[in-house]
């Protein structure tokens, strides 16, 4: 997968990316420190980059029944692997948009609408007043999304800031505490769940730049190189429930 995001090139790259990445995984500050001192920057492929991350100690924990929480070596190597994605001009305008599965949660992200109500739909509700709230919060959430489609065939300034007003007023406290927990989740998700405010041009789930027409638009609209890497990328990815939209060339439907 990361040599497809990459075009076909081999190299890895320490960059501020690269750093910012390894950061946001949580690898020791130590190691970190280590790689960044170190006066390398650029590997040509994965022989020289292991070669590299053997010479400064920096190894995947080893021996019968450890269990492994983060390896720093796939870490590293994932931080260096983003940061030669950007080196080489890729990515740099995209959005990637997911279900929330961590793995996904890397430079300008989105979230997917459709399974985050999915939350809502799956909690179990135990009388009444539970099944109430929670078909209430649905038709506000369906509402929502309804006009968020609106919004992005035509977005405006002010549209835009009362749908950022609004979705304050939905994500808030119910009475219904395991219902309340959810939202309160949800809403700290507000900057990834409202990205199609300020990028309209993406879709609000990721089936939808799975479709002929998005797929007829973004072979059109790209260039050679480009639609093949992208239309490879999107081939590939789709089961991982993740797209990403070439935000500057490709408008999505």
């Amino acid at each position: 997968m990361a040599s497809l995001l990459r075009a076909g090139h081999t190299d890895y790259v320490l960059n501020d990316l690269a750093f910012d990445y390894m950061r946001g995984r949580g690898l020791a500050a130590p190691l970190i420190a280590r790689l960044a001192e170190a006066d390398e920057r650029h590997f040509v492929d994965q022989a020289v980059w292991q070669a590299h991350l053997g010479q400064l100690a920096i190894a995947s924990p080893s021996g019968a029944g450890v269990a492994v929480i983060q390896d720093p070596v796939q870490i590293a190597t994932e931080g260096a692997q983003w940061g030669s994605i950007h080196a080489h001009g890729f990515l740099h305008d995209a959005v990637v948009l997911s279900d929330d599965a961590g793995q996904f949660d890397i430079g300008q992200h989105a979230l997917c609408w459709v399974h985050a109500e999915r939350l809502v739909h799956k909690l179990d509700t135990f009388t009444d007043l539970h099944r109430a709230a929670q078909q209430k919060m649905r038709k506000l959430i369906w509402n929502y999304y309804a006009d968020l489609k609106t919004y992005r065939a035509n977005p405006s300034k002010c549209r835009r800031l009362v749908l950022r007003a609004r979705f304050d007023r939905i994500f808030r406290r119910t009475g219904f505490v395991t219902l309340d927990r959810l939202l309160a989740r949800l809403h700290a998700n507000k900057a990834e769940l409202l990205m199609v405010l300020e990028r309209p041009e993406i879709p609000l789930y990721p089936a939808q730049v799975r479709t002929r027409k998005s797929f007829g638009l973004m072979i059109r609209k790209l260039s050679v190189t480009r639609s093949q890497y992208v239309s490879q990328f999107l081939g590939t990815s789709w089961r991982r429930k993740v797209s990403i939209a070439m935000l500057k060339s490709l408008k999505l439907p």
